[in-house]
C-alpha cells in the first residue's frame, strides 16, 4: 500500500509538472470559467474550419503565403518557406494544424488540462500570428482595425495569458486582471485598443476609398443577407470614408482609456467596447466564416469576448468560488 501511495503522489507530481491537474469534484463554472469555455469553443470552431476542403487545396498555402507581400525580408522569408511546406505535403500539414486546434479546444475545456492547453495555445498563436498571419499587416502598412488588424490570433494569446487560473488569485476589478493584476491587464488593454485607435487614423484606413474597398470586398461568397450589409456599408462609406475612420478612432481611444473609470462608466465602455467589436466583425464578414475559406472568425469575435472578461464586477474582491483558488484552477 505505500508503494503504491508514494507511486500514486510520484505520477501526481509529474502531471502537475506538464500543467496536468486532478479533479476532485465538479464544480459550477464561475465567471471565468464561462469565458474559458467561450474561448475553447472559438478554438473548436477554427479546428472545424481547418477541416473544410478548401484547406486541403493549394488555395490555402497561396493564401498563407499572400501575407509575406509588403513585409520586411526577415518576416517575409520563414512565411514563404512554410508556405512552400504546405503547398508540397497539404493533406498532412492541414490535417496536423486542424488536430492542433482541436486538442487545444478540448484541453481547455476540460479542466485538468487548461494550463497545458492554455500555454500551448499561446505558442501556436504566435506562430501562426507571424507564419500564418504576416504579423496582422502591422508591418506592411496594410493593418486596419476594420480587417482584423493586428491580428485575430494575437487576440487568442492575450485570452490565454489574462484567463489564466491562478492558484491564488489577485483581488481585480474584473475577471481580466485576477492572475494578472487589475494594473497590467488595463495596460494590456490600452496597448490593444490605442493601437486600433492608431491603425484607424492610418491611410490603409482613412484614405477616401479604404474603408469602403475593405469592406465591399468581404461580400465575395457570403451568403445574400450579410453580403447585403457589407455591399450597403461599403457603399455608404464610399465618400464618409475618412470622417468615419476618424469617427471610429475616436471610439476606439475611448474604450481604450476607459477601464480607468468609475465602476459605472467603466461599464459602459465595456459596453461601448462590444458594440463595437460588433460592428467589426459585420464589416469582416463575419470573418469569412461562412464563405467555405475562413479560417477563424476573425478578430471582432475575439475582441468582444475579450471586452466581456473586463466587466466589472459587482465587488472589488475577484468573484471566484473556492474552486477558483484549488490546485486544479478552474
Amino acid at each position: 500500500m505505500t508503494i503504491q501511495a508514494t507511486e500514486a503522489r510520484s505520477g501526481g507530481r509529474w502531471l502537475g509538472s506538464i500543467g496536468v491537474v486532478r479533479e476532485e469534484s465538479w464544480t459550477a463554472p464561475d465567471s471565468r470559467r464561462l469565458l474559458q469555455l467561450a474561448l475553447a469553443g472559438i478554438w473548436l470552431l477554427d479546428a472545424v474550419l481547418q477541416f473544410q476542403s478548401f484547406m486541403f487545396t493549394k488555395g490555402f498555402a497561396q493564401m498563407l503565403g499572400g501575407t509575406a507581400q509588403g513585409n520586411p525580408a526577415i518576416i517575409a522569408g520563414p512565411i514563404n518557406w512554410s508556405a512552400r511546406l504546405i503547398d508540397q505535403h497539404g493533406t498532412a500539414t492541414n490535417a496536423i494544424f486542424a488536430i492542433i486546434q482541436l486538442l487545444i479546444a478540448l484541453g481547455i475545456a476540460w479542466r485538468p488540462t487548461i494550463r497545458l492547453a492554455l500555454g500551448a495555445s499561446v505558442a501556436w498563436a504566435l506562430a501562426v500570428w507571424w507564419l500564418g498571419e504576416g504579423l496582422g499587416g502591422i508591418l506592411n502598412g496594410a493593418a486596419s482595425p476594420v480587417n482584423g488588424a493586428p491580428g485575430a490570433v494575437i487576440i487568442y494569446a492575450l485570452l490565454a495569458v489574462l484567463l489564466w487560473p491562478g492558484r491564488h488569485d489577485r483581488p481585480a476589478p474584473f475577471v481580466a486582471g485576477q492572475f494578472t493584476g487589475a494594473a497590467l491587464a488595463r495596460s494590456l488593454w490600452l496597448v490593444l485598443w490605442g493601437s486600433l485607435a492608431y491603425l484607424a487614423l492610418q491611410p490603409a484606413t482613412r484614405a477616401p476609398q479604404a474603408m469602403s474597398g475593405m469592406i465591399s470586398g468581404m461580400a465575395s461568397g457570403q451568403p445574400g443577407w450579410l453580403a447585403g450589409v457589407d455591399n450597403h456599408l461599403g457603399a455608404f462609406l464610399g465618400h464618409r470614408g475618412p470622417a468615419a475612420a476618424v469617427m471610429l478612432a475616436v471610439v476606439l481611444a475611448a474604450v481604450a482609456v476607459g477601464v480607468w473609470l468609475p465602476r459605472p462608466a467603466a461599464r459602459a465602455v465595456v459596453v461601448l467596447a462590444v458594440v463595437t467589436a460588433a460592428a467589426i466583425w459585420i464589416a469582416e464578414g463575419l470573418g469569412g466564416i461562412l464563405t467555405g475559406g475562413g479560417t477563424d472568425p476573425n478578430s471582432g469575435l475575439l475582441l468582444t469576448l475579450l471586452a466581456l472578461a473586463y466587466w466589472p464586477l459587482a465587488g472589488h474582491a475577484p468573484a471566484v468560488a473556492r474552486s477558483e483558488s484549488r490546485p486544479e484552477g478552474a
